[in-house]
């Protein structure tokens, strides 16, 4: 039997599509990128027409040499990389350097891992795309530009190490700009009035609307007492009362970027973490006896376009699981936005019978929960709308002085439809109002008068940026994850709570760039720049003439920046203070730990002054001792948070992870509970005897008494949940905290 060859990304990839197609086929995975950029230069020949530099990524030598010997076996190799335009570029690169011809090369495009995806794919393989892999080029080559001609810039004005991207200083200046709002803005006083109201059924609330028949502003505490006290004289009688049927269409099935967002904000998933669970989910999840089945479709994707097959299968677990009633007669339909490309589909459930139940066992927590939402998600895209009964009722109030106009609503949900399995976010609140009649006098019962204060406007979250990055055009499914990622790694954004707040550092940068590049980062400019790389993709514009028409207009920048760098570095550095020790005047450095005076004059004079933030590692000390010298241990605060280190460092090298004073509860174990960092830097509490013991709580834990093991430590049941609410650290189970509270 001929021996075919199938490359994917990924080893998880492999193994499922491994499993699918048994003899004959060998499945190898390229680990991504093969062939790219060099890291350590430009790599890019300008003068010979924007010339790209490829090379061997490093580590990866090996991996190339096996699949230049398979491929050599292989009567047909297979490209399977991901069906998108850095997955076309990957199946480029390594059919070139494995000997390219057309005849044994060829590409497949798998937008769902299941056993018929891939047996369709295999029967209709495609030729490599080269548009796609020059727009994927054209991208490539941007980036680089930017980022390797503009951070030498920032490292000699700010300080080494600073990156700029060309899509990410741009999520950077939107975070920026709305800062500056919000520190602007000076919030106004305003007032509303609540009058509850009494007539032949129970009470309600009605808000006061307009005032002798203008909108009612009221500014201030005398004016709302004013009418207040009014108000409690009038008499009321009901003017109007329409009644009237809302319908609430359901949502499209996921796209990327709607993906990201309701992960966010319903399980506060961040960008790159639902990316990487979306990537499990497809790629394949061990099912017992079934093998690794892909649960959902390629999730880098802007199209809402959905399979025929799928749509009738959905259409079916409607009507059996739910009833005739909550299927429309046709299928509902969606339109994608003019830039999605046009063979990708949504992102769904492979096969809509494996409900999320009939999962359980097989799913992480984390793959559950997303996996719970694609499918709810695409199930209620092809449901009948939710009807809403409604009412709007408009009351006079009439006093002596003036004549009041009220309004009162009401909702009560009719028919659930979609609402029966997906509940977003903005959903109708169902707050039905009593049976009132036109005419009918009503009785005041109670008004009460409300102090309010206009808001600034809120901090993005990850979830309201990526949507204000593909309101505007500025970049695509597979870019915001990682863009939301660098911003934060490089300590220009923090994340307070779920929101994204600039730091001192991402100011400067960005001040620094919108002044110097105001096209380069430019909102407008940017989205430009998007659909020209589609231009490219769509055989319409080609890729050099992207390249050209960025680098010219770049270059004078550079160039104009690079002639005024001292004097910029200057103004932005200059102080009015003096050195103590010669005189000379102060100015503002930057260091990984943060900002700090230093004499001008230096290397001559090297005195250095906090500007109250850290110069050096904070160091806090213990009676800890060092095994290796016996010097006292520090605690010391690195990447992955605080540590215990000798005092006598760079001599002693000595660190140990830092205890917070408990042993593991797990008998025989003898490790201590150490607390540790994410690289999300997310604190979380282990034993210090990992791997060997994999004992972890994100949870603080304490001493406390479990009426199953005795005396163990315990942690608090959910976040936030008081000291009656604790569990097992060993066997889960309620327990009783001790006394000495001083461990949590």
């Amino acid at each position: 039997m001929a021996e075919q060859l199938v490359i994917v990304e990924s080893p998880t990839k492999a193994k499922t599509l491994g499993k699918y197609l048994g003899k004959g086929y060998t499945v190898k995975a390229s680990m991504g990128h093969l062939i790219d950029l060099p890291t350590k230069e430009l790599g890019v020949d300008i003068a010979k027409g924007f010339a790209p530099q490829y090379v061997v990524v490093k580590g990866r030598e090996k991996i190339l040499k096996e699949l230049v010997s398979a491929a050599a076996k292989a009567d047909q190799v297979f490209l399977a990389s991901d069906p998108d335009r850095e997955g076309e570029a990957i199946a480029f690169h390594i059919a070139n350097r494995l000997g390219r011809d057309g005849r044994k090369f060829r590409r497949i495009l798998l937008y769902e891992i299941t056993r018929e995806a891939v047996q369709r794919a295999l029967k209709d393989p495609q030729e490599l795309d080269l548009a796609k892999v020059e727009a994927q080029q054209a991208r490539r080559i941007l980036d680089r530009l930017v980022g390797y001609l503009v951070s030498p810039i920032l490292w000699k004005i700010v300080r080494r190490g600073l990156s700029a991207g060309r899509v990410q200083s741009v999520a950077l200046r939107l975070i920026c700009e709305r800062e500056k709002e919000i520190l602007a803005f000076v919030p106004q006083e305003y007032w509303t009035i609540e009058v509850f109201l009494k007539g032949e059924k129970d009470p309600f609330g009605a808000r006061l609307a307009t005032l002798g028949g203008k909108v009612a502003e009221i500014r201030n505490q005398e004016q709302a007492q004013g009418i207040t006290e009014d108000l409690r004289k009038a008499a009321y009688r009901v003017e109007e009362v329409e009644k009237k049927e809302k319908r609430r269409n359901p949502p499209p099935p996921f796209i990327t970027s709607t993906m990201q967002q309701e992960a966010s904000k319903r399980l506060g998933f961040s960008a790159s973490r639902t990316m990487a669970v979306a990537q499990q989910l497809y790629e394949g999840i061990e099912m017992g006896a079934e093998g690794p089945v892909g649960l959902i479709t390629y999730m880098r994707t802007d199209a809402v376009r959905m399979n025929e097959d799928a749509v009738l299968q959905v259409r079916k677990y409607i009507a059996d699981q739910f009833g005739e009633n909550y299927l429309p007669s046709e299928p509902n339909t969606y339109r994608s936005r003019k830039t999605a490309q046009g063979a990708h589909e949504a992102i769904r459930p492979t096969d809509v019978r494996r409900a999320p139940d009939a999962l359980k066992g097989h799913l992480s927590k984390e793959q559950m929960k997303l996996y719970q939402l694609i499918w709810a998600r695409f199930v209620a895209c092809q449901m009948n709308p939710a009807i809403y009964d409604t009412v709007n009722v408009k009351i006079q109030g009439k006093s002596s002085k003036e004549t009041y106009g009220l309004k009162a609503t009401g909702s009560a949900l009719k028919f659930p439809g979609f609402l029966a399995i997906y509940r977003g976010d903005e959903e109708e609140r169902e707050e039905p109002l009593p049976e009132v009649k036109e005419g009918e006098a009503l009785k005041p019962l109670k008004v009460e008068p409300k102090q309010h204060f206009t808001e600034p406007p809120p901090r993005y979250t990850e979830a309201s940026l990526i949507k204000e990055l593909e309101s505007r055009g500025i970049g695509r499914p597979s870019t915001y994850a990682p863009i939301l990622s660098v911003i934060q790694k490089r300590d220009y954004v923090s994340k307070e709570k779920s929101a994204l707040k600039p730091m001192e550092l991402g100011t400067v940068v960005n001040d620094l760039l919108v002044s110097r590049f105001p096209d380069t980062f430019d909102y407008g400019f940017t989205a430009e720049m998007e659909e020209e790389l589609d231009k490219v993709e769509e055989r319409e514009m080609g890729w050099q003439k992207v390249l050209h028409n960025f680098y010219q207009p770049f270059k004078a920048r550079l160039e104009k920046v690079e002639r005024e760098k001292q004097a910029i570095q200057r103004d932005l550095a200059k102080t009015q203070e003096n050195c103590a020790l010669c005189g000379k005047p102060m100015v503002v450095r930057w260091s990984r730990y943060g900002k700090f005076l230093a004499c001008s004059g230096y290397p001559k004079c090297k005195n250095l002054k906090s500007l109250g933030e850290r110069q050096e590692p904070e160091e806090e000390k213990t009676e800890e001792k060092c095994p290796t010298c016996g010097a006292e241990m520090v605690v010391r605060k690195g990447r992955f948070g605080r540590f215990l280190a000798c005092s006598k460092y760079p001599k002693c090298k000595t660190t140990k992870p830092l205890g917070i004073g408990l042993k593991c509860p797990r008998p025989g174990c003898g490790g201590d509970i150490v607390e540790k960092r994410t690289k999300a830097r997310r604190t979380f509490y282990s034993c210090s005897n990992y791997p060997k013991c994999k004992l972890v709580s994100w949870e603080r834990p304490a001493q406390g008494k479990c009426p199953r093991c005795g005396e163990t430590l315990v942690k608090p049941s959910r976040k936030g949940s008081t000291e009656s609410s604790w569990i097992c650290l060993v066997c889960g189970e309620p327990s009783e905290l001790k006394v000495n509270s001083g461990t949590i």
